[in-house]
């Protein structure tokens, strides 16, 4: 890449960043009222990305072969236990991911 190239592109990163950060209070400014939609989606978008991460992250697991999936469900029994306890979207994914690396590396 060019230096130019470089620029424009560094440029292109930083005003797309910028712009997906401001663009919500442009469309919703804090003297009206939220729309009802944006407030279901704000109950119910968190527990879909769990389950979309779920369901990602266990979709090629087999039982028939190889360690059986067992660090698999013993990381996911770690998030889920992470989550009741803490209730912290960010440590629950982060403690599963750590014991999942752990238990991959060093035991299975």
């Amino acid at each position: 890449m060019t230096i130019m190239q470089q620029i424009i592109t560094v440029s292109m990163v930083v005003l797309g960043t910028a712009l997906t950060r401001f663009l919500p209070f442009l469309i919703f400014p804090a003297r009206k009222p939220t729309p009802k939609y944006i407030q279901y989606l704000g109950t119910v978008l968190p527990s879909a990305v769990f389950g979309l991460l779920i369901i990602y992250c266990l979709k090629n697991v087999s039982i028939l072969s190889g360690t059986h999936g067992i660090p698999e469900f013993i990381a996911t029994f770690v998030v889920i236990v992470l989550h009741l306890w803490k209730r912290q979207m960010l440590i629950s994914i982060a403690g599963g991911t750590i014991c999942y690396m752990l238990l991959v590396q060093m035991v299975f």
